[in-house]
């Protein structure tokens, strides 16, 4: 049986990178278990909440960001 850990969550004051999704400011950037990053936007970030726990070895959010994957 494989125990699935939850990836580390931090909260930042400001994100600079833009959605990989639709170019829109980012609120949460993931860091991949299998290596390399994504951004989202705060709507691509909520609306993909349940992938991003699956494949985050880190997640920074940005500060007043409330993420739906919390």
């Amino acid at each position: 049986m494989t125990a699935l850990l939850s990836p580390e969550i931090d909260t930042v004051g400001e994100l600079t990178d833009r959605c990989d999704r639709c170019g829109a400011a980012a609120k949460l950037e993931v860091v991949l278990t299998s290596g390399g990053d994504l951004a989202f936007c705060g709507h691509h970030a909520n609306r993909h909440r349940a992938d991003i726990a699956k494949i985050a070895s880190k997640i920074r959010i940005e500060d007043g960001f409330d993420w739906a994957g919390k």
